[in-house]
């Protein structure tokens, strides 16, 4: 097995910056995850990685080795893509053979070789089918079973859960915990998806505009994200953020106000607070009282949406919760998970 390391390594297309001046160390087992938006240049760093695109200025090393003139195949890395990219001919024990078959191990360790890896993903009974006789989840388990198949240095994984419908990414999500638990193959795991970083990765790191933002592990990206973008992408109902001032040791916005903050007087902040740290109460018994505007049930939690000024506020109640829309409700702050941040700098500020 082997760590990955990036230093100083940028992507350019003409004056385009995919990715800027980036370093990053993938431990060696670990399993990380790039996320951002599209266009953040995760999936840029993935095929530099794999050697799909060559790095206008930096080295990428696999273990001690540099790679930066190496070919895919030389690199000793398997990848997992967003389309499955079977071979629709082949069966499936054809499909997870082809990589062994390439790299001309011996024709009679194959079988072997094919059954174990279908069996760590389940498909032992699948492997006279073709493709076309598979549902979407086990076409996806075939292209793990063949990234597993000749036990590489690195997997990478670009979005491989994307194209699944809703509650099959969910049952997938465990399949591939539990795989790289069993496994314990350094992976680079490309996604857009939040869930599926914080429910499968060692460590995130956040991308915008080309760099990592914040790079720890999913518990410290939620509960301290250092800046405004971070923030706001991380966490479903997202952070509310409110643009306001502190005046007096009291944060004021619009119809928003939260005493004894322990920042001094300052203009230009926006306060932070997930949905599950505010608490609605009765009229008159919160930090602050407005209208409701939105009530949505989801089952485990009933999502109350507030119009705060000229601002929405979304708090995360008890399932047994009986707010109704236009009903005047209290609103109150933990203060032990408010942040603030600087809204010129985006950077959070420390209290």
């Amino acid at each position: 097995m082997a760590g990955i390391e990036l230093k100083g390594v940028t992507k350019r297309w003409g004056d385009f910056v995919g990715v800027d001046n980036q370093s990053l160390k993938v431990e060696d087992q670990e399993f990380l995850v790039l996320l951002g938006p599209s266009g953040c240049g995760k999936t840029t760093t993935m095929r530099m990685i794999a050697g799909l695109e060559d790095p206008t200025r930096g080295d990428i090393l696999i273990g001690d080795r540099r790679v930066n003139d190496d070919l895919p195949k030389d690199r000793d890395i398997a990848m997992v893509f967003q389309n499955y990219g079977l071979y629709p001919h082949m069966s499936v024990a054809d499909n997870i053979a082809y990589p062994l078959k390439v790299r001309g191990v011996a024709r009679s360790e194959i079988p072997e070789k094919v059954r174990a890896a279908a069996e760590q993903v389940e498909l032992l009974e699948f492997l006279d089918r073709k493709p076309r006789a598979l549902s979407g989840g086990q076409r996806q388990r075939v292209a793990l079973a063949r990234a597993i198949v000749r036990t590489p240095q690195v997997f990478l994984m670009d979005e491989p859960l994307s194209n699944l419908d809703a509650k099959l990414r969910v049952t997938m999500r465990a399949e591939l915990k539990h795989l790289s638990h069993r496994l314990r193959i350094t992976t680079v795991y490309v996604t857009h998806d939040q869930i599926e970083a914080m429910t499968l990765a060692d460590r995130v790191a956040v991308m915008q505009h080309g760099r990592i933002v914040q790079l720890g592990t999913p518990a410290d990206i939620y509960n301290q994200p250092k800046t405004l973008f971070v923030a706001g992408f991380i966490g479903s109902p997202a952070m509310n953020l409110v643009d306001g001032e502190i005046i007096d040791g009291s944060f004021r916005a619009d119809d928003v106000s939260l005493l004894d903050t322990v920042l001094p007087s300052r203009q230009g902040l926006v306060l932070g607070v997930r949905p599950e740290d505010i608490q609605v109460v009765e009229r008159g018994g919160g930090d602050f009282d407005a209208p409701v505007f939105a009530v949505e049930n989801t089952g485990e939690s009933v999502l109350i949406t507030v119009n705060a000024g000229s601002q929405r506020l979304t708090a995360k109640a008890d399932r047994h919760a009986t707010t109704v829309i236009d009903e005047i409700v209290g609103l109150k702050l933990d203060p032990a998970h408010v942040y603030y941040f600087d809204r010129e700098t985006e950077c959070r500020v420390e209290t």
